[in-house]
């Protein structure tokens, strides 16, 4: 006796068990308390190496002064050892300095802003980026000052005093090989596009694992935080909805996960 039946083909048990594990993980990251979960991704970052460290860029850059400082909490006790020591025992290269000085990073979060110290500090920004054949930027000594211990706002002010100087904005004038630097400025200044692009990459159709992965890290850890605003700049970026295109790159319950977190402040 012949039994027909439609099978289904591999691609599509594939499909299926990949979207059950990024919807698995995506519950477990937004389980946990955002301390917790911002200790875990630094932990995880500095496993991966080199091409993870844009993630520990993004909590320590785009963090209140109270939740970086939680998280830092978090880490001693999950890990019995500080993120400044293990981000300092990992990281070997140019950019060990300005990653061990963002993590420790404890800035003021008011309003004042000083004005000529903002023009002075442009000034000692675009010098260091335009002498940078010289000497590599992420490892002057007065950047990583002025990006490490500069309250957000201040620094808002200082990269609108460098178009002045220098004519372009500060992403035009750092190269490839300056991404940490980029992606630092980018987090302090401008965190509303920063995640809009790291949603884009991650759901693009040849994006790396590593990549991909960013597409659940930013709506879990911002869908309480400041989605609207990141909703806003990505349909501004790229001319279409969030929502719409992770309907479009997502598939499932994991598809659905997001989504809802995405839309709850409508």
């Amino acid at each position: 006796m012949s039994v027909h039946f439609e099978r289904w083909n591999d691609h599509c048990v594939r499909l299926l068990k990949h979207e059950f594990v990024r919807f698995k993980n995506a519950l477990v990251l937004w389980a946990m308390h955002p301390w917790e979960r911002d200790a875990r991704l630094v932990k995880e970052a500095l496993k991966k190496g080199p091409q993870s460290y844009g993630v520990i860029v993004e909590i320590a850059c785009t963090r209140s002064s109270e939740e970086l400082l939680g998280a830092r909490k978090a880490y001693h006790s999950l890990f019995d050892q500080s993120i400044e020591e293990d981000v300092a025992t990992h990281i070997h290269g140019s950019e060990r300095k300005l990653l061990v000085a963002l993590v420790s990073a404890y800035r003021y979060e008011g309003p004042k802003v000083k004005e000529d110290a903002a023009k002075s500090e442009a000034k000692i920004l675009a010098n260091a980026i335009k002498n940078g054949l010289k000497k590599n930027p992420i490892e002057d000594e007065e950047v990583i000052r002025i990006l490490s211990t500069r309250s957000k706002a201040h620094l808002k002010i200082v990269y609108k005093h460098y178009k002045e100087v220098s004519g372009n904005i500060i992403h035009e004038d750092l190269d490839v090989s300056d991404l940490i630097l980029k992606e630092t400025v980018e987090c302090l200044c401008s965190p509303h596009a920063y995640f809009s692009k790291v949603l884009d990459e991650a759901m693009g159709s040849d994006s790396h694992k590593n990549t991909k992965k960013g597409l659940t890290r930013v709506i879990v850890t911002r869908a309480d935080v400041d989605m609207k605003e990141i909703k806003e700049e990505y349909m501004n970026l790229f001319g279409v909805s969030l929502s719409k295109k992770i309907e479009e790159k997502a598939n499932g319950n994991y598809r659905d996960f997001l989504v809802t977190l995405i839309t709850r402040d409508n």
